[in-house]
């Protein structure tokens, strides 16, 4: 006998929420890879870069952030999926913005705070990407 489950259908993230949510990954993984070049070359001109993708990054987070929290309305046909996705980008738009005004200081006063910081605003992108990626199928159309 087959066990047959009725779950609702998830809805996809829309194309364009899709691909500003890709690209903040991106440049976040550049922000992370600037701070690492910057901590064993000593070069400043990696600080420059790491501000820059960071401050790219809050810009494309901010339309993700936009299209998390207008995706809550549908919250109560995926449950609580919808909820913590938004937690999570909301996390990661002001951990980033307070990463931003680290890399605002001196050259190695960015040290060892940013590289951190760097570091867990990544992985809570990727996390978001995850959980907001995954209800994309193959020939799904929003």
């Amino acid at each position: 006998m087959i066990a047959v489950v009725d779950r609702p259908p998830q809805r996809p993230l829309h194309p364009v929420h899709a691909f500003f949510l890709a690209a903040t990954v991106t440049l976040y993984l550049g922000a992370l890879l600037s701070d690492l070049a910057y901590a064993m070359s000593y070069q400043v001109q990696w600080t420059n870069f790491a501000s820059w993708l960071i401050a790219a990054g809050l810009l494309f987070g901010g339309v993700v952030l936009v299209f998390a929290l207008v995706g809550l309305r549908h919250a109560y046909r995926r449950g609580r999926r919808n909820l913590l996705y938004a937690f999570i980008v909301l996390a990661t738009w002001v951990l980033s913005f307070i990463n931003a005004l680290m890399h605002a200081k001196d050259a190695w006063g960015v040290m060892p705070e940013g590289l951190i910081l760097s570091a867990i605003v990544f992985l809570l992108i990727c996390v978001a990407a995850w959980m907001g990626l995954s209800n994309v199928r193959i020939g799904d159309v929003p």
